[in-house]
C-alpha cells in the first residue's frame, strides 16, 4: 500500500486538472452534452477496468488510471458523439491497457489507442472541446498552467520540449515549402489539440521513458511521425499515430537493453 497521500500522487494532479478543464469548458460553452459524454466515458472506463482486473486476478486495483483515460476520451470526442460510440472507444482503450502489455505495463497510451481506432472504425469526430478547441485562443492559458503543473510533477519536461520544438519547427518548414495545410496547425482546434496532447497524453508515465535522453528521442519521434502524417493526410489522428509509434519504439528499445 502506497504511503503517499492521494492528493500528492502524479495521477491526482492530472485528474484535478482535467476536472478543472471540464468545469471551465462547460461554463464557457454551456453544452450539457459534454458532461454527459464524460460521465459515460468515466463509468465505462472504471467498470471495464474493474472487470479486467477481476479476470486478471490481480490483488490491487486502483481506478485512477481508468479515470484519466475516461476523462481524456470524453474531453476529446465531439459532444455530438453518440453515447455508445463513447463507450466503445473507452472499452477499446481499456482493453489495450490490459491485453497489449510488456513487462506488465501497457505498451500503448490507452486513450490514444482507443481514439485512433474509433476514427478508423467509426469515423468519430473529435473537437477537443475539453482542451477549449471551440473557445477563444486565450483559453489555451489554462492548458499551459495545468500542463506545467502535471509535467513538473511527472518530470517530463525534456519530452514535452523535444516534442513541441520539433513539432512546430517541422510545421514551419512545411509552411515555407507549401506542403499540406501547415498553417491550420497553428489555429484552433489544432493548436489546442497539440498542447493538450503534449502536456497530458505524451507525458503518461507508464507508456513513456524515464531518462532524459530517451524522453528527447521519444518526443522528437512522436513529433516527426505526427507531422509527416499530418502533411500527407491532414485530420486530427496524426497526433495519436505519432504517439503510438513512439510507444512501440520504446518497447523495442527496452527489449534491446
Amino acid at each position: 500500500m502506497s504511503t503517499h497521500p492521494w492528493h500528492k500522487k502524479p495521477k491526482s494532479y492530472v485528474i484535478i486538472c482535467l476536472v478543472a478543464f471540464l468545469v471551465i469548458a462547460e461554463v464557457l460553452l454551456s453544452d450539457i452534452k459534454g458532461i454527459y459524454n464524460v460521465i459515460i466515458a468515466l463509468v465505462t472506463a472504471v467498470g471495464m477496468d474493474g472487470i479486467c482486473f477481476l479476470f486478471g486476478k490481480r490483488k490491487k486495483w486502483l481506478a485512477d488510471g481508468a479515470v484519466i483515460t475516461g476523462f481524456i476520451i470524453g474531453l476529446i470526442l465531439s459532444t455530438t458523439t453518440s453515447w455508445y460510440l463513447v463507450a466503445i472507444t473507452v472499452i477499446m482503450a481499456i482493453l489495450s491497457k490490459h491485453l497489449i502489455v510488456f513487462k506488465k505495463k501497457p505498451v500503448f497510451n490507452p486513450a490514444a489507442f482507443g481514439l485512433l481506432l474509433s476514427i478508423l472504425f467509426f469515423q468519430t469526430g473529435q473537437s477537443w472541446w475539453g482542451a477549449f478547441g471551440d473557445l477563444p485562443v486565450w483559453t489555451i492559458g489554462f492548458l499551459l498552467v495545468g500542463g506545467y503543473v502535471v509535467t513538473n510533477r511527472v518530470n517530463k519536461f525534456p519530452q514535452v520540449f523535444a516534442f513541441l520544438s520539433a513539432y512546430f519547427l517541422l510545421l514551419l518548414l512545411m509552411g515555407f515549402m507549401h506542403v499540406g495545410e501547415a498553417a491550420d496547425a497553428f489555429r484552433p482546434p489544432f493548436i489546442n489539440a497539440s498542447m493538450f496532447f503534449a502536456l497530458f497524453m505524451l507525458t503518461d508515465p507508464p507508456t513513456s521513458p524515464v531518462s532524459n535522453k530517451d524522453q528527447v528521442i521519444f518526443g522528437m519521434l512522436s513529433a516527426i511521425v505526427g507531422v509527416v502524417i499530418y502533411g500527407f493526410f491532414g485530420g486530427l489522428m496524426y497526433l495519436f499515430i505519432g504517439l503510438l509509434i513512439s510507444n512501440a519504439y520504446q518497447v523495442v528499445r527496452s527489449r534491446k537493453k
